[in-house]
C-alpha cells in the first residue's frame, strides 16, 4: 500500500483520489456499504454490528436510517452516542466527520469533507483534499441541508432545512439560508 497517498488525504494536502491504491481500498469499503443498506431494518443487531465495523467510531444507541451513502462506507466518520441520521443521507468522507451526542441529522442531508482546488488546471487532473467536519452535541440539521468541507458546528446549534453551511457556526446558534447565516441563538428551554 502506497502509505505516502493515504498520509496525503489524510494531512489535507492535494492528492489524485483515483490512485490505484485509493481505489482498491475504496471499493471494497462500497462492498460493506452495499451490504449496511441491504440489512432489514428489524435486525436490529446486524444493523449494529454492522456499523461498527464501517464507522470509525460508534457510540451507544447510534441509528441511521437506511439508505444511506458515504464513498468510503464511515471510513472517518465518528459518531457520539444517540446520534439518529434520518433516509438518505450522504457523506463525502476522505475526511472526518465528527459527530457528537444526542445529534438529528434529517432526510437528504449531505456533510462533505473532500474539495477540490480552485485552479482550473488541477481540477482537470482530478486532484482534491479534505477538511475536516465537526459537527458538535445536541445539534439539530434539517432536512436537505449541505455542510460543507471544514465547517465546524457548535453545540446545541440548529441548522434549518435547505440551508448551505459554508462557515462556522457558534455554539447554540440558529443559522439558516444559502449560505447559511445565524439568525439567532437558542435559549435553553425554549420550544420554538
Amino acid at each position: 500500500m502506497t502509505e505516502d497517498i493515504f498520509a496525503r488525504m489524510e494531512s489535507g494536502e492535494i492528492y489524485d483520489p483515483s490512485d490505484p491504491e485509493i481505489m482498491k481500498v475504496q471499493l471494497g469499503r462500497l462492498s460493506m456499504l452495499r451490504l449496511f443498506n441491504s440489512i432489514d431494518p428489524e435486525d436490529t443487531e446486524a444493523r449494529a454490528e454492522a456499523m461498527r465495523r464501517m464507522f470509525a467510531s460508534v457510540g451507544t444507541d447510534s441509528y441511521i436510517e437506511t439508505p444511506f451513502y458515504a464513498n468510503w462506507a464511515g471510513l472517518r466518520v465518528h459518531l457520539g452516542e444517540r446520534v439518529y441520521i434520518n433516509f438518505l443521507c450522504v457523506m463525502v468522507d476522505d475526511g472526518h466527520i465528527w459527530i457528537g451526542d444526542r445529534t438529528m441529522i434529517g432526510p437528504r442531508v449531505t456533510i462533505s469533507t473532500g474539495t477540490h482546488p480552485l485552479d482550473p488546471a488541477l481540477r482537470a487532473e482530478g486532484l482534491q483534499y479534505n477538511r475536516d467536519v465537526h459537527i458538535g452535541k445536541d445539534v439539530w440539521i434539517g432536512a436537505g441541508a449541505v455542510i460543507n468541507p471544514g465547517v465546524t458546528i457548535g453545540d446545541g446549534s440548529v441548522i434549518g432545512a435547505g440551508s448551505v453551511v459554508t462557515r462556522d457556526i457558534p455554539p447554540f446558534s440558529v443559522a439558516y439560508g444559502v449560505p447559511a447565516r445565524v439568525v439567532r441563538s437558542v435559549k435553553e428551554g425554549a420550544e420554538i
